[in-house]
C-alpha cells in the first residue's frame, strides 16, 4: 500500500496563493477559510494523513496559532479535531534557516522536497500531506510526487501574488474526484493525478 501525497491549499480565482503585498497577504482567504464547508474539507482531507509537510513560514505560522485550539472550548469543533491532528502528526518542515523545531513531533528536513517524499513513501503510515506550503507543492509538482490536488478555489481576484502554478512545470493530467461548494461561495476540489 503506498501513502498518498496530497497538497492542500487555497487559490484566488486568478491563481494566487498570496496578494501583491506578498507573503503573509492573505486576509482574503480568511472569510473562505472560517466556513463550515471549509472546515469540513479540511478535516476531510487531511484526516487520513500522518504525515505533514511544511514549509518554514507556515510551520512558524499554524505553529503560533494551532496547538493551543485543541483545548480552547470556544473553537468550532472542526478547528479544535484539526488541532489535535496536527499536535499528534509528525510534522517535517523543510527550511535551511530553522536550527529546532520545538513543536511536538516536528522534526527539520535534512533534504529536498522531493527526496524526502521518496523516503517517506518507503515507510510505514497514512498519507502525507503538504499544507498551504507554495514552494514544497512546486517542487513535488516538478517531480511528479503529489498524487492529489486538493485546492479551495477562493471567488476573489487579487490581482497580484505569487502563482502556485508557474510556467515550467511538467504537463499532468487530473481527473476530478470531488467538487464541493462553501457557504462563502469557494469551491472544495479534489484532483487525483492520472498516471498511465
Amino acid at each position: 500500500m503506498t501513502r498518498t501525497v496530497t497538497a492542500n491549499i487555497s487559490l484566488s480565482l486568478d491563481g494566487r496563493v498570496n496578494g501583491a503585498g506578498g507573503d503573509y497577504d492573505m486576509s482574503w482567504i480568511v472569510p473562505h477559510a472560517i466556513t463550515e464547508g471549509a472546515r469540513d474539507h479540511m478535516i476531510r482531507v487531511t484526516g487520513p494523513a500522518t504525515t505533514a509537510l511544511l514549509g518554514r513560514k507556515n510551520y512558524e505560522g499554524f505553529g503560533g496559532f494551532w496547538p493551543a485550539v485543541a483545548d480552547d472550548e470556544n473553537a468550532s469543533p472542526q478547528d479544535r479535531a484539526f488541532s489535535r491532528w496536527l499536535n499528534e502528526t509528525e510534522k517535517v518542515v523543510f527550511s535551511t534557516t530553522l536550527t529546532e523545531a520545538p513543536w511536538q513531533n516536528s522534526r527539520i528536513a535534512d533534504g529536498e522536497p522531493a527526496d524526502v517524499v521518496q523516503q517517506l513513501r518507503d515507510q510505514d503510515g497514512g498519507d502525507i500531506i503538504v499544507l498551504a506550503s507554495s514552494s514544497v507543492i512546486r517542487a513535488l509538482l516538478a517531480a511528479d510526487e503529489i498524487d492529489r490536488l486538493s485546492i479551495t478555489l477562493d471567488p476573489e481576484l487579487v490581482g497580484g501574488g505569487d502563482r502556485l502554478f508557474e510556467d515550467g512545470l511538467p504537463a499532468t493530467s487530473w481527473r476530478l474526484t470531488d467538487s464541493t461548494p462553501t457557504e462563502s461561495g469557494a469551491l472544495c476540489l479534489l484532483y487525483d493525478r492520472i498516471r498511465s
